[in-house]
C-alpha cells in the first residue's frame, strides 16, 4: 500500500497524547517556533506545557495532520483507530511492547497495522520525527539541530533505525544542515522505504543519510532509492552489523567468502545507494552531497602548507579509489607562476608558507589549482583555538579559497586534519558559501571517495518473489548431474563419462584418451580434493583401473574426465540466495586457496557482460588475465561466456536453487577457452 506522508512530514496541526513525554513534545514545538496548532489531549490535565488540553480525541477541533501518541500500547491502538476514523494525517507511536517483546507483542503489532489502515504511522516503539524547516517536532527529547529558514532553507534528511543514534546525529558540530531527522522504530506499517521516497519528493531535501541495522523489504527500498534518484536526491547508507558473525558458513567456499556485508554492499551499489563505513563518514558525506550532490568522478587534488599533511593524504588515499592524478606540464606551469621559486608543484601539493599572510598572491595559487578540472579540490586548513590564538590569517585563507571558487566554479573543500580544528560557525558559513567543510583527513577522503561512486546502469536485481522456504529439505546434485545441467546452458566442461564398473572406466579411457582424471561421485562428496577422492594425470589403463578400485567405495560412481590443460588462472564462480536481496554471484580467485586469498567481488543477479568484465578487472588476479610479466593472456571473453552460462542456468531454476559453485573455472590462454572442472549445485525441495 502507498501512504501519503505529506501531512505527517509537514503538518499544520499536531495532536499530542500522553503525559510526561507528550509534554516534552509540546515544549520542543514551542521552542522551535512551530507556527501551526498544537493540541494536547489529556483526560486528567487542563494544561500541558502551557497549552490548554482537550480531554479526548473526539474533542479535537479537527482531524490533526500529525499526532504524537505517548500512551500505553493498548491505549495507543485505540487512539490510532480514532485518529484514522476521523481522517488524521499520520502519527508517531512512541509506545513499546510490540513485536520486540515476543508473541503477545507480535499479535498486537498485527492489530496496529490493521487499525492504522491508510493513515501512515511511524513505529511502534518509535522515538519520533523532526522537521527543522517548518519547526514541527514529533520528538520527546532534547536534540542538537536548529531551525532552518523555511523560505530559503534546504538541508539533508537523516533516518535512523536507532532512536539514540538519531539523537546523536543531531548533536554533531560539523556544519551538517539538517532538514529532517526521523527514527524508524519497529516499522510495522510505515518505515524506511516510505520515508525515503516521501522525503526525496520534498524539494527542500538535498540528500538522505540512513543509519541501517537491518533491511526487511529490499524491493521497496530499491524503489525508494530510484524515486530519490529521479528527484536528484542522493541516498547514503551506513550499514551496521558488519562483523564476521554475520557471515553464514556453508558447504561451499562461496558461503564463507561472501559475508553479509559484501552482499549488502553489492546491493547498495546496484541500486545506486552510497555506502559509507562509519557514522562520522556519513556526516561528512552528507555535507558533500548537500553542497555538490554526487561527484562526477574520483580525480582529486589537495593543497596544504605542510609536507606532513600532504604525506598523510597520500597514505590515506592508498586505501581509497581516489585518483590523485599527476598534473600536466601546462597545469604545473600555470600554478608555478603564482608560487615562490622554491615550491615544487605536485599532487598532493605542498605550497609551503612562503605566501602565508600574502592572501592576494595565495588566492592566485588557489585559483590556478581550482582551474585544473579535478572532481574535487581540497585545501587542508587547521584553525587554531580561538580562545588562546588569533585565527585571522586562517579566516583570510578560507576567504581567499572562497573567492577563487566563485571565479572558477570548481568543487572545493576545506579539510581540517582533526575534527577539533574547524569551528562549527565557520563550517556553517562554508556550507552556505558553497564550500564543503570536512573534519578529519581519513573521514574526509573516504567520504569524497564514497560520494564519487557512479550511478549504476544495470537493470534492477532479481529479488525473491517470496521469502525462501526453510522447511523443505536441501539436496546436493552429484558433480555429474550438476555439470550436465550447466553444460545444457553453454558452460564448457571436460569430456567425461560416469562409470559404474571397471569395464565402464576402460571404455571411457579409450574414448577420451590419456591423460584423464578420475573422481569419486556422490551427493555428499563436496570437497573431493580434501577427501582424497580425486586422481590426476592417469595415463594408462592400469592406472585408471587402480584409481577406480580406490575411488568406487567412496561414492555412488566414478567420473572419468579428460585432464584439462594447465591454466593461466583459476577462478571461482559461485551463486547463493540471500533471504533479503535474493540471488547473488561471487567472482574471485579460485582453486584450493580460494578462502586463503579471499580475492572476490559480489554481484547481484541478473548481471551484464560489462559488469562481469568490470568485476574481473578489479580482482587481484586481474594481471594474470591480461598477461602478467610477458606470460600468455587469459581468454577473458571465454570467462565471460562461462559466467553468463552459469547465470542462464541459475535463472532457469530460481525457485529451487539454494547454491551453485564452479571451483575452479580454469582460464586457458587467449583463444583456448575456459573449462569448469568441478561443480556443485544444491536445490531445495519445496
Amino acid at each position: 500500500m502507498t501512504y501519503d506522508l505529506s501531512r505527517l512530514l509537514r503538518p499544520k496541526s499536531i495532536a499530542v497524547l500522553g503525559g510526561y513525554w507528550a509534554e516534552r513534545v509540546v515544549e520542543q514545538c514551542t521552542k522551535m517556533g512551530f507556527s501551526g496548532e498544537v493540541w494536547p489531549v489529556s483526560p486528567s490535565r487542563d494544561v500541558l506545557a502551557g497549552v490548554r488540553c482537550v480531554p479526548t480525541v473526539e474533542d479535537l477541533p479537527s482531524a490533526p495532520d500529525a499526532a504524537f501518541i505517548a500512551v500505553n500500547r493498548h491505549a495507543a491502538l485505540d487512539t490510532i483507530g480514532k485518529l484514522q476514523a476521523m481522517g488524521g494525517g499520520g502519527g508517531v507511536c512512541f509506545a513499546s511492547g510490540f513485536s520486540e517483546v515476543g508473541e503477545e507483542g507480535v499479535a498486537l503489532q498485527k492489530q496496529f497495522v490493521e487499525i492504522a489502515g491508510e493513515m501512515p504511522v511511524l513505529g511502534p516503539n518509535c522515538y519520533g520525527l523532526i522537521n527543522y524547516l517548518d519547526g514541527a517536532l514529533l520528538w520527546p527529547d532534547q536534540h542538537g539541530g536548529k531551525r532552518l529558514d523555511p523560505a530559503t532553507g534546504r538541508g539533508v534528511a537523516l533516518l535512523s533505525q536507532s532512536g539514540n543514534i538519531g539523537l546523536n546525529l543531531t548533536m554533531n558540530r560539523r556544519g551538517v544542515p539538517i532538514a529532517y531527522m526521523g527514527a524508524l522504530g519497529n516499522q510495522a506499517q510505515t518505515g524506511l522505504a516510505e520515508l525515503t521516497a516521501a522525503l526525496a519528493q520534498d524539494a527542500r531535501v538535498s540528500a538522505i543519510g540512513i543509519y541501517l541495522e537491518g533491511l526487511t523489504d529490499a524491493p521497496a527500498f530499491a524503489d525508494a532509492v530510484s524515486v530519490a534518484h529521479d528527484h536528484g536526491v542522493p541516498v547514503a547508507v551506513l550499514k551496521a552489523g558488519r562483523s564476521a558473525k554475520g557471515a553464514e558458513l556453508a558447504l561451499s567456499h562461496t558461503g564463507s567468502l561472501a559475508g553479509s556485508d559484501m552482499v549488502m554492499d553489492a546491493f547498495f551499489e546496484r541500486i545506486g545507494a552510497i555506502s559509507v563505513p562509519s557514522i562520522t563518514t556519513l556526516l561528512e558525506a552528507m555535507k558533500i552531497l548537500h553542497v555538490y550532490g554526487r561527484l562526477p568522478g574520483k580525480t582529486m587534488i589537495s593543497m596544504s602548507c605542510s609536507g606532513g599533511e600532504a604525506l598523510m593524504i597520500s597514505d590515506i588515499a592508498e586505501h581509497t579509489h581516489l585518483d590523485f592524478r599527476a598534473l600536466s606540464t601546462e597545469e604545473k606551469s600555470r600554478i608555478k607562476s603564482t608560487t615562490h621559486d622554491l615550491v615544487t608543484v605536485d599532487n598532493p601539493f605542498d605550497y609551503h608558507t612562503f605566501d602565508w599572510g600574502k592572501w592576494d598572491r595565495a588566492g592566485k595559487t588557489y585559483k590556478e589549482v581550482l582551474s585544473c578540472d579535478f572532481d574535487m579540490t581540497a585545501l587542508v586548513l587547521d584553525f587554531p583555538r580561538d580562545d588562546r590564538c588569533d585565527p585571522e590569517d586562517w579566516i583570510n585563507a578560507a576567504e581567499a579559497l572562497r573567492k577563487a571558487q566563485v571565479v572558477t566554479n570548481a568543487r572545493a573543500a576545506i579539510i581540517a586534519s582533526m575534527p577539533d580544528l574547524l569551528p562549527e560557525a565557520l563550517a556553517d558559513k562554508l556550507v552556505v558559501d558553497g564550500i564543503v567543510p570536512l573534519l578529519g583527513l581519513e573521514d574526509a577522503l573516504h567520504a569524497i571517495d564514497a560520494c564519487s561512486t557512479p550511478v549504476p546502469t544495470e537493470p534492477a536485481p532479481t529479488f525473491p518473489s517470496q521469502s525462501p522456504s526453510t522447511t523443505g529439505s536441501v539436496k546436493n546434485l552429484t558433480e555429474w548431474d550438476a555439470k550436465r545441467k550447466l553444460a545444457g546452458h553453454g558452460l564448457i566442461v571436460p569430456d567425461g563419462a560416469l562409470c559404474q564398473s571397471s569395464a565402464d572406466v576402460l571404455a571411457a579411457f579409450s574414448h577420451i584418451g590419456e591423460p584423464v582424471v578420475a573422481k569419486a561421485v556422490g551427493r555428499d562428496l563436496l570437497h573431493k580434493t580434501e577427501l582424497g577422492a580425486v586422481r590426476l594425470n592417469l595415463a594408462n589403463a592400469e592406472a585408471v583401473i587402480e584409481a577406480y578400485d580406490i575411488l568406487a567405495p567412496m561414492g555412488e560412481a566414478v567420473l572419468v574426465e579428460a585432464m584439462a590443460a594447465r591454466p593461466v588462472a583459476e577462478l571461482i564462480v559461485g551463486v547463493r540466495r540471500d533471504p533479503i536481496v535474493g540471488l547473488y554471484m561471487l567472482l574471485g580467485s579460485g582453486g584450493i586457496a580460494a578462502e586463503l586469498v579471499r580475492d572476490t567481488k559480489v554481484l547481484l543477479l541478473p548481471v551484464s557482460e560489462d559488469a562481469v568484465r568490470r568485476a574481473l578487472s578489479g580482482l587481484q588476479l586481474a594481471p594474470l588475465l591480461t598477461g602478467f610479466r610477458g606470460r600468455a593472456k587469459g581468454d577473458l571473453d571465454a570467462v565471460i561466456r562461462a559466467v553468463m552460462a552459469v547465470q542462464a542456468c541459475v535463472l532457469s531454476m530460481t525457485d529451487e536453487l539454494e547454491e551453485l559453485e564452479i571451483n575452479p573455472l580454469l582460464v586457458h590462454a587467449e583463444g583456448q577457452g575456459a573449462t569448469a572442472v568441478d561443480a556443485l549445485i544444491r536445490v531445495r525441495e519445496r
